[in-house]
């Protein structure tokens, strides 16, 4: 792998920009691997690195139907923080920020992690109680987290309307500094180099339609459009697609698939300093580098594996964004687009191996997927080498629905929930 640093990129300056590797092969299938990743998006190629790097293995493919990056990676709005309600979920969610405070070295890619700071605000008593309770119980847990009045939430974000007689007024926010945004499309391309440094096949256009299992029921192989591929351990990672491949694999999963839907404006010079979301009128701004809007909204109330959503949910937020701040009134959308968030009964995801000995999966996040990305593929590539859960993924099971041991974070999800 070519590594980048300041001096590489003087010298190919000078060199007229020429010479520069690929990122990463495009490979084709081989007839069988050690462990198969279904799903090129950040979890699943960061899956492979890890297991890689940290597990030793090697022969690795990740197959992607698509192009690497082409769906919920690529779909999302970048927003990541650690600020949810129970003990298992920071753990989790803490555990993928303190990867990504270290991400663009380990990577040797600049992933574009900016801690600029997440606004949750409050509408109303309920919403301060709740956020309250997040503040207290991310402080017990080691999660930075702090409540603000409505005058210190504008003196943070000075755009931010707080006039007393708005519709939803604001009467206060939490505040986790640590949290932020990071490029996607960057996370998706850093983590597939460096895979493929490590020998991971990364086979694009390849889409999985069968999994095969042999006479005692273990995973055996997959059957794709590419052909017969054999393995003995293969791990879904496939997002609103996940029901649809482990039913390949007799197995019903406890998830709906629902459009997500963003947008971004046309871009201007740096104005908005953090990240906003307002559960309550579900909307959420940040500002990108390029100098676009970055919104998002709720989920479409309709299950469907659509990648697209109804006008009027797009309509809604950017009423609720135009009231939050005024001054983006006369900003031209440039464009909008919709992910397929698989969610579960209890909002928490689903990192765990399953009965079917070989087969595991990691799904169910969501709204939250993006943020945990680094934290998500450290534990499943862990779960996979092992054939067992790490301690902090291991509350994240599928007995837990059957069990009554759910991790409800409906409210700490956001806005899509």
């Amino acid at each position: 792998m070519q590594k980048f640093s300041a001096l590489t990129l003087a010298k190919k300056a000078l060199s007229g920009q020429k010479g520069w590797d690929r990122q990463w092969r495009n490979a084709a299938p081989k007839p069988a691997y050690e462990a198969i990743i279904v799903g090129g998006g950040g979890h699943g190629l960061g899956t492979a690195y890890y297991l890689a790097k940290k597990h030793g293995l090697r022969n690795i493919a990740v197959l992607e139907k698509g192009w690497i990056g082409g769906g919920n990676t690529g779909r999302n709005t970048t927003i990541i923080r650690s600020n949810y309600l129970f003990d298992e979920s920071a753990a989790l969610y803490d555990h993928a920020v303190k990867l990504w405070e270290g991400l663009s070295a380990d990577l040797n890619y600049n992933v574009m992690f900016s801690q600029r700071g997440v606004l949750m605000l409050a509408h109303n008593v309920h919403d301060e109680q709740v956020f309250k309770r997040h503040v207290h119980a991310n402080r017990l847990n080691g999660v930075d987290n702090e409540w603000l009045s409505a005058s210190e939430a504008r003196a943070f974000c000075p755009p931010l309307n707080i006039a007393p007689g708005m519709r939803h007024a604001v009467t206060g926010a939490a505040l986790q500094r640590r949290a932020g945004t990071a490029r996607h499309d960057a996370v998706a391309w850093g983590y597939a180099r460096a895979a493929d440094a490590l020998g991971v096949d990364i086979i694009q256009n390849c889409e999985v339609t069968g999994i095969d299992r042999d006479a005692t029921g273990r995973i055996s192989g997959v059957q794709t459009s590419r052909g017969a591929i054999a393995t003995r351990r293969l791990g879904i990672v496939a997002a609103g697609n996940t029901s649809v491949l482990m039913a390949m694999a007799g197995q019903r999963m406890p998830l709906e698939s629902y459009p997500l839907q963003a947008l971004v404006s046309e871009p201007v010079k740096p104005i908005f300093p953090c990240v906003v979301m307002s559960n309550t009128i579900h909307a959420y701004i940040s500002q990108s580098d390029k100098g676009e809007l970055v919104i998002g909204a709720g989920t479409d109330a309709y299950i469907s594996y659509s990648q697209r959503g109804a006008l009027h949910i797009s309509a809604h937020t950017l009423e609720a964004i135009c009231e939050l701040f005024p001054m983006f009134r006369r900003m031209r959308m440039l464009r909008n687009w919709g992910g397929i968030v698989d969610v579960t009964p209890d909002r928490s995801p689903i990192i765990a191996k399953t009965d079917v000995p070989g087969l595991y999966v990691n799904c169910g996040w969501g709204t939250g997927g993006f943020k945990a990305t680094p934290g998500s593929a450290d534990l499943f590539a862990y779960t996979m080498a092992k054939d067992e859960p790490h301690k902090i993924n291991a509350p994240f099971n599928l007995e837990r629905f059957g069990a009554g041991r759910l991790i409800d974070e409906a409210a700490a999800a956001a806005v899509a929930h």
